[in-house]
């Protein structure tokens, strides 16, 4: 087992997690609580294990967001709702999406059992010191539905490797609208959708434009340069290198057969198309195939 498994894996739970920011289900779970608009409900229900915190809590565990952005939602969220109730319908809306997009059949079958057995250990043992998003969704309870332990495992293990990917981005003194730009850049989403949805203003993005031409990684086009594709293969690197902790722990079979489960569950989520083309996760066109390999 090499570290190219860790993004393997990713590429295969990730779409399964998403299911909670792109699909109608979820969008009515969130609305729901009386929430007022989907950036509300997102703050709400993401930051919801742990507890009912401000927009700087929220800010610093997301990383990429501005605080205006969190601030516009926070702590306002819990007028409307409480940690408690966003948990239990956001849970309520991936069950709704998962059974259109899987089907019932699927979502009773045996091999969505077993996936849910193994992720779940997977998620259970992956390492949280210093991983705040990680650490509370791993310490809730896990759902008597099989998929739906199944969607919390993905969730904790996203939020695992979100937060390994923080700290390598800031063990480079990398800042988050910077982090924006080389993702741009290097083909993995849409530029104007990172700084309109994260709500950076124009001034912000050109100064970090400047920022990492200086250093040499982009140039005056906000293209990555050599150096830069190399800085960025070395955070995907170390990102991927965090994030090989659970999967360690499961042992290569196990983590052989839960890829095989996931497969076809990951393959239906993308096949629907509520993955948007320019969307923020890093899951792109040709990316977006659950096949092993970086993609």
């Amino acid at each position: 087992m090499n570290d190219g498994t860790a993004r393997r894996m990713w590429q295969l739970y990730e779409p399964i997690h998403d299911v909670t920011y792109f699909t109608p289900e979820a969008r009515a779970a969130a609305d729901s609580l009386g929430v007022r608009g989907f950036w509300m409900g997102y703050f709400a229900l993401r930051v919801a294990p742990l507890g009912p915190v401000g927009p700087a809590v929220a800010a610093a565990a997301f990383f990429g967001f501005h605080p205006d952005r969190v601030a516009r939602a926070l702590p306002d969220a819990w007028t409307y709702t409480n940690p408690h109730d966003a948990i239990r319908v956001r849970l309520a809306g991936a069950d709704a999406a998962l059974r259109r997009l899987w089907g019932n059949v699927t979502v009773e079958s045996q091999e969505v059992v077993d996936a849910a057995d193994l992720a779940w250990q997977a998620a259970s043992a992956a390492d949280t010191a210093g991983r705040i998003l990680a650490a509370a969704n791993q310490a809730l309870p896990r759902p008597a539905q099989p998929h739906l332990a199944l969607w919390q495992a993905t969730t904790t293990l996203r939020e695992h490797r979100g937060d390994g990917h923080i700290a390598v981005l800031l063990a480079r003194g990398v800042s988050p609208v910077q982090a924006h730009l080389i993702k741009a850049a290097a083909g993995e989403a849409d530029p104007a959708v990172l700084r309109e949805s994260r709500r950076w203003s124009a001034d912000a993005w050109r100064s970090a434009v400047e920022e990492l031409s200086a250093t040499g990684w982009l140039d005056v086009a906000a293209h990555l340069t050599p150096a830069g594709a190399a800085q960025h293969d070395e955070i995907e690197a170390a990102t991927d290198r965090a994030a090989m902790q659970p999967w360690r722990a499961l042992g290569e079979p196990a983590t052989a057969r839960l890829a095989e489960l996931v497969t076809p569950l990951a393959a239906a989520v993308v096949g629907s198309g509520i993955l948007p083309t320019s969307n923020p996760v890093g899951l792109t066109a040709h990316r977006q195939s659950p096949h092993p390999g970086r993609g």
